[in-house]
């Protein structure tokens, strides 16, 4: 439940975050790292019911930000759900794999989307959200393999 409301929480913010202080951009895009670690937790604790929570997240950020901000969010969140479910639901590789698969495929549409959408597409910013997303994934991923790793070693 924590991680529900802790991804809730982080679209709500972030979106305000940029309806109401756009000129720190490069401060929030850095913040986008969490929320789609917050995304994978949601996914492996609740599945196709992370969309459910995108969608409360997605209406409070329409009535806490500026509409503009909250349709950028929207549609990059739908590309990029739209590709977490093909990958979770084709591939059979172990769940680890299959988060930072998706994240892989889905990252830069997502970013690209978003910041082209609120004209904020500058190389700092573009960069910093990317490097902050893998860098998140990519954390969870190596706890996840450790995690996979010692149960394997322990049985």
């Amino acid at each position: 439940m924590f991680f529900l409301i802790a991804y809730i929480s982080s679209v709500v913010l972030i979106n305000y975050a940029f309806s109401s202080a756009p000129h720190l951009d490069i401060i929030w895009s850095a913040w986008g790292g969490l929320v789609f670690v917050l995304r994978d937790m949601v996914q492996t604790r609740f599945g196709h019911g992370a969309l459910a929570a995108m969608l409360v997240a997605l209406v409070l950020s329409y009535v806490t930000s500026d509409p503009s901000i909250a349709l950028a969010s929207a549609t990059a969140f739908a590309v990029s759900e739209c590709i977490d479910w093909l990958v979770f639901s084709i591939t059979k590789r172990p769940l680890h794999d299959r988060l930072w698969i998706s994240s892989a495929l889905s990252i830069p549409l997502d970013t690209f989307i978003f910041f082209g959408m609120i004209d904020a597409f500058t190389p700092a910013v573009i960069l910093t959200a990317m490097g902050s997303k893998f860098a998140g994934v990519t954390v969870v991923w190596l706890i996840m393999a450790w995690r996979l790793r010692n149960q394997a070693v322990a049985s």
